[in-house]
């Protein structure tokens, strides 16, 4: 039976509607699927192709043989790619997971179309190994899985004839809290610059890819700074206890995570991580907040769907069943969020339907990167005349000023980063990567912003390691960085080199 709606900018006092809040929850989902995509289609085949850094069929072989059967592999790693995994088929996942990832955000969903994007993205995720290591993966896996609930299973248009169901809101909500409060809670445990307000002094200097804005961020006054890590903590630690309050409070509440996270988005490169968790953040806004910010034609619209609104009983159903397994598989997770322990963006069930997130645990003190560099002479000494790699985003170039890539993401540069904090026997697919350098290889030259060998391929490739600071905004000479050497993080490498030949045909890199 048809049940009247409220209208959705009805008084506070009224019941709350979310026609809109839905609306623009699955748009901003829609935008960054295509982003996701579009990284996957630019950067996959060079980091797990067939011939790129970690081939995925070497990674489905081993997986095989530690669990005893592919069907077991499966089972731990649900994805496409068992039945199919060349660089055609991750081409085509990636293609087609663009494609419909536009149609959503260009106003067009259901639960059909976005539970195949779901299933695209997270075959990617599960074979991605550490380029797809990070917690906005699974986040994104998460917060796909639930957007498949919100809406009718059929019905795509922007405005269908059933309201959004109340629980798959209220696991939105859920999903923002776990994530805020997961991020607050690693940081007041896991180091002492969090605790004492000082974290700002270091972390736009040191995070993984400075933006534009980062060198005037980190050099504004400490007290600024200071209070900087005051709304860190209000954002994570307090406002998450409301997103599940009265009207007031959750607005307040979700006001105060879209800014924290509008601010980490204006001052850092951290791929599309704050616009994935500000989705979930929108939960907390109602269509009478929202009829106050977007265009007339949009609510009305909105108006005369609620007005005659139908109920859809499966739709209910399954919403309500759904809750029911994410309320179950939140255990763990609460647990995991509440112990001394507690470890970040890790997932506790092959789907990947509820998991725990945090970030920046700890901040550096110090920037350090690695940076590959070539030479066509035939001694290797610090004499010859080496020609760097540039990065895409990772500085090189002391008067290169940051570039402005999120939520674009750049894998090798974000790998990079941790690298650069480890040694090479924990990155063993830099020596692959040097291997391809060596020959010019088309997949792993695109990786960076340059190759500094057009004609031929160097003779031999290196890697040192060097200590990166912002240098002060107006200096004499147009500085963005200075640096220091500190160490080879890798010795010079030929083709020639038997070591490095043994190395690669045991791992299967080359035949």
């Amino acid at each position: 039976m048809d049940s009247p709606a409220p209208s959705v900018s009805q008084a506070p006092a009224g019941p709350p509607t979310y026609w809109l809040t839905r609306f623009v929850i699955l748009r901003l989902l829609g935008a960054i699927y295509a982003v996701a995509f579009l990284v996957a289609i630019n950067q996959i085949v060079p980091l797990i192709g067939s011939h790129g850094l970690l081939p995925v069929g070497t990674f489905l072989r081993r997986v095989s043989q530690v669990l005893g059967s592919d069907g077991a592999g499966f089972a731990h790693l649900p994805s496409l790619f068992w039945f199919w995994h060349s660089d055609t088929a991750l081409l085509t996942v990636a293609w087609v997971g663009l494609a419909l990832s536009c149609v959503v955000a260009a106003g067009w969903a259901n639960g059909l179309l976005l539970a195949v994007l779901w299933v695209l993205y997270m075959s990617i995720v599960h074979v991605g190994q550490e380029w797809y290591g990070y917690g906005w993966e699974i986040q994104l896996t998460e917060t796909g899985f639930l957007a498949i609930f919100l809406c009718p299973f059929f019905d795509w248009r922007p405005f269908p004839r059933y309201a959004p169901p109340m629980p798959v809101i209220v696991l939105f909500r859920w999903l923002a809290c776990r994530v805020m409060l997961g991020a607050g809670l690693i940081k007041v445990r896991g180091d002492e610059v969090w605790r004492n307000s000082t974290a700002l002094y270091y972390h736009f200097e040191t995070q993984p890819i400075p933006n534009p804005l980062s060198r005037w961020f980190h050099f504004l006054p400490r007290i600024v700074l200071r209070l900087g890590v005051w709304f860190n903590w209000l954002a994570e630690l307090v406002a998450p206890f409301f997103v599940f309050g009265p009207r007031l409070a959750r607005h307040l509440a979700g006001t105060v995570m879209v800014l924290f996270q509008l601010n980490l988005i204006l001052s850092g490169n951290l791929s599309f991580l704050n616009w994935l968790t500000i989705v979930s953040a929108l939960a907390c806004f109602d269509d009478g907040f929202w009829a106050r910010l977007l265009p007339q034609r949009l609510v009305k619209r909105a108006e005369a769907a609620a007005a005659g609104a139908e109920e859809s009983r499966p739709l209910r159903t399954a919403a309500w069943v759904v809750t029911a397994v994410i309320a179950v598989l939140s255990i763990r997770p609460v647990l995991n969020m509440v112990s001394p322990g507690q470890i970040m963006n890790t997932s506790f069930d092959p789907l990947d339907l509820v998991n725990t997130y945090g970030a920046f645990g700890t901040v550096g003190k110090e920037r350090l990167n690695v940076v590959f560099e070539g030479t066509l002479d035939e001694n290797p000494s610090d004499n010859a005349h080496w020609k760097p790699y540039l990065y895409k985003g990772l500085p090189v170039a002391l008067n290169r000023r940051s570039p402005q890539i999120a939520p674009y993401q750049l894998r090798l540069d974000w790998q990079m980063w941790f690298a650069a904090m480890a040694s090479p026997n924990e990155y063993p697919w830099t020596v692959n990567l040097v291997w391809k350098l060596l020959h010019n290889d088309p997949g792993a030259l695109s990786l960076f912003a340059n190759n500094p060998f057009p004609g031929r391929p160097p003779r031999y490739v290196r890697a040192i390691r060097y200590r990166y600071t912002f240098a002060k905004p107006g200096n004499e000479q147009g500085l963005w960085w200075t640096r220091d050497r500190l160490d080879v993080w890798l010795p010079a490498i030929s083709t020639d080199n038997p070591r490095l030949l043994a190395f690669l045909k045991q791992t299967g890199w080359i035949p």
